[in-house]
């Protein structure tokens, strides 16, 4: 039995450096055996199926292939549908009544627990807000991201140690459930 994921990757296609070109990605991903193959946007997400059933060791398998081939290493995060749509589900936030660019979610590659966090004080920010979940964090970033003084604190590398940590609006959440959908 096979099974539809998402591969999430962290910091390509940015800024003219790290390129991943996304039709370059899927011959990648289709020669390492992954069926239905695809891409979508060049912000880093691919969708495929396999029956391999294990998220930590596909990714594993990605980011060997990925920097073999493109010659630098890319985090990357596997998930499958159930995983994707529970996240969507669960958003604390009232997503059908924002605009896509108030709200992300940043995806872990392992659990996180408040105490990562605990020197935020969130009241400074009001009204962002940010919330944590199954391996991921939830984000209300009214004025958008690129302006989010939060997205900044909750984003410094320090805080994110040894953690894949990638960072979605919410638009681009929703696509990843439809696309995983079997």
């Amino acid at each position: 039995m096979t099974t539809t994921y998402a591969a999430l990757l962290r910091g390509i296609n940015v800024g003219g450096s790290r390129k991943v070109p996304m039709a370059e990605l899927r011959t990648l991903l289709e020669g390492l055996g992954l069926g239905d193959v695809r891409t979508h946007l060049q912000s880093g997400q691919a969708v495929f199926s396999s029956a391999h059933g294990d998220e930590d060791s596909l990714a594993a398998e990605l980011t060997a292939a990925i920097e073999k081939h493109f010659g630098f290493a890319v985090g990357v995060i596997v998930r499958d549908h159930t995983y994707l749509e529970a996240v969507a589900d669960a958003c604390p936030f009232p997503a059908t009544d924002l605009e896509a660019r108030q709200l992300h979610i940043t995806y872990f590659s392992t659990p996180v627990d408040a105490e990562r966090y605990a020197d935020i004080d969130q009241a400074a920010h009001l009204p962002e807000e940010f919330r944590l979940g199954d391996r991921v964090l939830y984000l209300y970033a009214p004025e958008g991201l690129g302006r989010s003084k939060l997205a900044e604190q909750l984003s410094r590398p320090r805080r994110n140690k040894g953690l894949i940590a990638t960072t979605r609006n919410w638009n681009t959440v929703v696509k990843l459930v439809e696309m995983t959908r079997a």
